[in-house]
């Protein structure tokens, strides 16, 4: 006979069962509420974001290498010292161009002096023709009074013979000396003696003979490190051999490659925040999207991919974006051409062009340290011609 005891008791079977549905309402309501957080989150911040890790900064590698053959006899700068523009980093031994120098500065100075002779032989053919003329006047004279004379009888036939050879004589004589001046005419013509062709021609072998001996002067066409120095003691260098290079890192800027399905709403002027692997999440910096790239990296890589082949895998591809940096930022912490970041785009304004709509306006990287040069070439130029011309009217002209 069963007791109470072994009674089933009905009502305590379904609360597992409500405790359970409880558990998935409450983890429904979770999932809709994050749903609906990261919908929130995508239409109000995520969407208007883009960000890469694939990103490097990049600089300015300016090559040195000389324009003439030489043989080096000093360096001015090693690995990571700080040149500024028109510092000395080689020398050549002189010694050859200066010889050439010297030679060329001779030449000059004795083409000024030939030219001088040219316009003082045209003013000696002007005298000369004319004492001609002034000659031939007298002979045209006597042979008019004696021509009187012979008609009159007064004088003999062969006196009158003698004097029109005297006047055929002097006309010849005044078209010789008329000749030989306009052929002397000719060489100094519409010219001074500082355009005439012969001192013009002296004066660009001068120019060159100086600037291959300042030439054999290697100096830093800009302010910055130096760094790939291969350059060593008593090495002959050619034309175009590669020494060292300086790299401005005050005007260095990001190389970010995002994806190409990154790029649908990205414009020129985006604002752009970094951050360098180098100093870590702490240190922000900021910048504007300068440029997107024309190609992918893939296209203008040395093989380039061959998608027609058979084993063909589509990859999603990445073009080079240009972010530029702000020079006040990399004075407190600069950074080095290679090294890694990560960058985020703000895609909010939508104003920019996605491609440049305008021609460079100036030249984006310029350097005036060569310019003093021509200038001192000019100078010596100008104090040769003054020395050796004349000071009465050949220097006049």
């Amino acid at each position: 006979m069963a007791t109470p005891a072994d009674t089933p008791t009905p009502s305590a079977a379904p609360e597992p069962s409500r405790k359970r549905k409880a558990w998935l309402l409450g983890l429904l309501l979770l999932l809709i509420v994050a749903g609906a957080g990261a919908w929130a989150w995508y239409s109000l911040v995520g969407r208007w974001h883009e960000s890469t890790d694939d990103a490097y900064v990049n600089g300015n590698v300016v090559e040195i290498t000389p324009l003439i053959t030489g043989t080096v006899t000093s360096i001015g700068a090693d690995d990571g010292d700080l040149v500024h523009a028109g510092q000395v980093l080689l020398q050549f031994d002189p010694a050859d161009s200066q010889v050439a120098l010297q030679s060329a500065e001779a030449r000059l100075a004795r083409s000024v002096r030939q030219v001088r002779g040219l316009y003082s032989n045209v003013d000696a053919l002007k005298a000369q023709l004319e004492t001609r003329q002034a000659e031939l006047r007298k002979a045209r004279q006597d042979f008019n009074r004696r021509k009187v004379l012979a008609d009159s009888g007064a004088i003999a036939a062969e006196e009158l013979s003698h004097a029109r050879d005297d006047l055929s004589v002097a006309e010849a004589a005044v078209n010789s000396a008329r000749q030989q001046l306009s052929t002397s005419s000719a060489l100094v013509d519409d010219t001074v003696v500082s355009s005439h062709p012969e001192v013009m021609a002296a004066a660009a072998d001068l120019r060159q003979a100086y600037l291959d001996h300042a030439r054999t002067t290697l100096v830093a066409p800009v302010t910055g490190y130096v760094a790939k120095r291969t350059v060593q003691l008593g090495q002959r260098l050619q034309p175009g051999t590669a020494t060292m290079a300086v790299i401005p890192l005050d005007q260095v800027w990001i190389d970010a490659n995002f994806k190409e399905t990154q790029l649908r709403d990205m414009r020129i002027g985006q604002p752009v925040q970094i951050s360098a692997d180098l100093y870590g999440s702490e240190v922000r910096y900021s910048g504007t999207v300068d440029s997107l790239g024309a190609g992918t990296g893939s296209a203008f890589a040395l093989l380039p991919a061959q998608n027609a082949t058979g084993n063909w895998i589509k990859i999603v591809q990445r073009v080079p974006v240009r972010i530029h940096l702000s020079p006040d930022q990399l004075k407190d912490h600069p950074l080095r051409i290679g090294l890694s970041t990560v960058v985020e785009v703000d895609l909010h304004d939508q104003s920019g062009p996605t491609l440049a709509q305008q021609p460079p306006q100036q030249a984006s990287y310029t350097t005036q340290v060569y310019d003093r040069q021509l200038v001192e070439a000019d100078n010596l130029i100008a104090r040769l011609i003054h020395e050796n011309s004349a000071t009465g009217k050949t220097a006049q002209r």
